[in-house]
């Protein structure tokens, strides 16, 4: 199998990632707003790499037995300076290895021909050759949240190194557009923010150069509007932190993100304190609880909790679960107003009110 053929390759990457990694890390910048926790900053880094994956997909059945349900089959990359300048591009076609049969819907997207397919390169060469373009002080840029999880898939499938021990701090261009235009919680299309901004489209869509081309065009029209929004980062968690040490902590300038370690289950995750504890991001101090934690669907949990100094605080916690099947924590604190969290004791009535006529049912 082609699996391991390569891994002699990864050899000459790991000085590239391992650059990669300290650069992902030490060149973060760290600011300790009033009371507040790290905040991360992706203006630090030397380089943008905006960049846009193709693939194919796998049927379920094929998706369970490699445990790879998105082959990559292009990468397409933008490199922008720190001013957002243009100064140089990538592209590379990868021949298929493992699903030759292109999914119908792939098809009807991407516009790969099975010439270019079946002269593309293998996977971990395309990959080594794209990080050594990327260079050494580099954030990544994409639009959406699945390329770099993906990227990473696609990586560990050939025996390959991680890009990092944990999570990875990129820049999500789509959440950006949100932040910048609309209420940071709607997700558009590329060319759906394309139009939105006027951009001339001179280039197709549906191709992973064309894609981080169009891609860039809009970050860079965004940072000219709100050069600010570039600070709400985001996290990949291909690899959720292994230790206590490990997790993330950042406070933005509207709320806070908390990611956890792993834990066995999620008994254990929301009894953790560190989890289950409230904190006011805007002063550090400890918030007194309104509305104790309660689960909504068994994956989400809400509280309320009061700052004196600063109001109402909602926390919710999201669990999500790792390839092994352990349990992680993304937790996210958020000041709201009086109106809302009365909102929230509503849902909390509610779900109250409906477990109790469950068990009665079952009596009857």
């Amino acid at each position: 199998m082609l699996l391991r053929a390569y891994q002699n390759v990864s050899f000459a990457m790991r000085s590239v990632l391992l650059r990669s990694k300290l650069s992902m890390t030490d060149r973060v910048s760290v600011q300790k707003p009033e009371g507040s926790e790290q905040i991360h900053y992706a203006e630090e880094f030397m380089n943008y790499i905006v960049f846009d994956l193709e693939w194919n997909q796998s049927s379920a059945r094929q998706s369970r037995e490699y445990g790879l349900p998105f082959e990559i089959l292009e990468i397409g990359a933008i490199k922008l300076n720190k001013r957002l300048k243009v100064i140089d591009q990538f592209q590379a076609v990868i021949k298929p290895q493992i699903y030759h049969y292109i999914h119908h819907i792939t098809t009807k997207i991407i516009h790969l021909t099975e010439e270019e397919l079946q002269n593309g390169k293998p996977f971990p060469v395309a990959m080594n050759e794209f990080l050594t373009w990327c260079g050494r002080d580099f954030v990544f840029c994409i639009w959406g949240t699945s390329d770099i999880t993906e990227l990473q898939r696609n990586m560990m499938y050939y025996g390959m190194d991680m890009l990092a021990d944990g999570p990875l701090l990129y820049c999500d261009i789509q959440k950006f557009f949100s932040i910048a235009y609309e209420d940071g919680k709607k997700r558009r299309a590329l060319e759906t923010a394309v139009d939105f901004l006027g951009i001339e489209k001179d280039h197709p869509f549906h191709g992973a150069y064309d894609d981080a081309y169009y891609t860039a065009k809009v970050f860079k029209r965004i940072n000219s509007y709100k050069p600010r929004t570039k600070r709400y980062v985001s996290y990949d968690v291909f690899i959720a932190p292994r230790t206590e040490k490990d997790e993330i902590e950042v406070n933005f300038k509207t709320y806070a993100k908390y990611i956890s370690r792993e834990f066995p289950d999620k008994t254990v995750a929301i009894e953790d304190k560190k989890v289950s504890e409230m904190k006011c991001y805007k002063c550090g101090r400890a918030a007194t609880p309104r509305i104790k934690w309660f689960s909504v669907n068994g994956k989400h949990y809400y509280c309320v909790s009061y700052c004196k100094r600063h109001g109402f605080l909602k926390g919710k916690v999201r669990m999500k679960k790792t390839d092994d099947g352990s349990i992680y924590v993304v937790k996210t604190t958020k000041l709201v107003t009086k109106e809302v969290a009365q909102e929230i004791a509503k849902k909390q009535d509610k779900l109250r009110l409906q477990r109790m006529e469950k068990r009665r049912a079952k009596k009857n």
